[in-house]
Formats: structure tokens, sequence, C-alpha cells
């Protein structure tokens, strides 16, 4: 079974860091472009940081460049959001997906089919 399950969410204060894993099962996920959603209240779902299979081409949205960074492990079979100096304006579930849209300006998903995200929360 395909499947990608987000966690390591959690309340942060501002400042703090977290890392959020993004744990592949049923495929290779080093074989794909991934990206990191979030949707905060409110708010329609953007993207925040994707990368191409081999990260030769990497996307971030301007409020989070020099702050957030995609890795992949790819013996583990897991990708990894390390997130630093979080604002309250991080606060949002945070997803994961392969099936994304990437280019140099931007990354999308079409589909409306979601996991069941990390939720971070970032408050004193």
């Amino acid at each position: 079974q395909v499947q990608l399950v987000e966690s390591g969410g959690g309340l942060v204060q501002p400042g703090g860091s977290l890392t959020l894993s993004c744990a592949a099962s049923g495929f290779t996920v080093n074989d794909y472009a991934v990206g990191w959603f979030r949707q905060a209240p409110g708010k329609e779902r953007e993207g925040v940081a994707c990368a191409s299979s081999t990260h030769e081409l990497t996307y971030y949205l301007d409020a989070v460049k020099g702050r957030f960074s995609i890795t992949r492990d790819n013996a583990k079979n897991v990708v990894y959001l390390q997130m630093n100096s979080l604002k309250p304006e991080d606060t949002a579930v945070y997803y994961c997906a392969t099936d994304i849209l990437l280019w140099t300006t931007g990354c999308e998903r079409e589909s409306e089919s979601w996991g069941q995200g990390t939720q971070v929360t970032v408050s004193s």
C-alpha cells in the first residue's frame, strides 16, 4: 500500500525549531519529487518546500526561505522538513506529498486527497 505519514509536529515557542518527518511506504520516495504543504485555519493550502527527486530543483515559499530546509534520508525512505526560527504565522497543519508540480518559482498539487498531516503550533 502506497502511503505517506507525517509526524513530528507539536507546540513550540517563537524562535524554536521542529523537524517534521514524512515516512513513505509501498514505494521508494527518492524516485519522486516531494513537497511539504501547509494549511492554516481559514487559509488556503500552500506549498512550503518542494524538491525534485535529486534536489537539483528546490522551491521554498518566500516566507520560509532561510529558515526551512527539505531533506531526505533515502536509506530510511523518509523526507524531512527542518524548521528553524519558527514564527506564530508558521502555525498550520503540515502535509507531505509526492504527486506534485514543481517549477523554479512554485510548487502545487492538484489532488484533493491528503494525509492526516501534522499540527505545528508556534505560540508563547
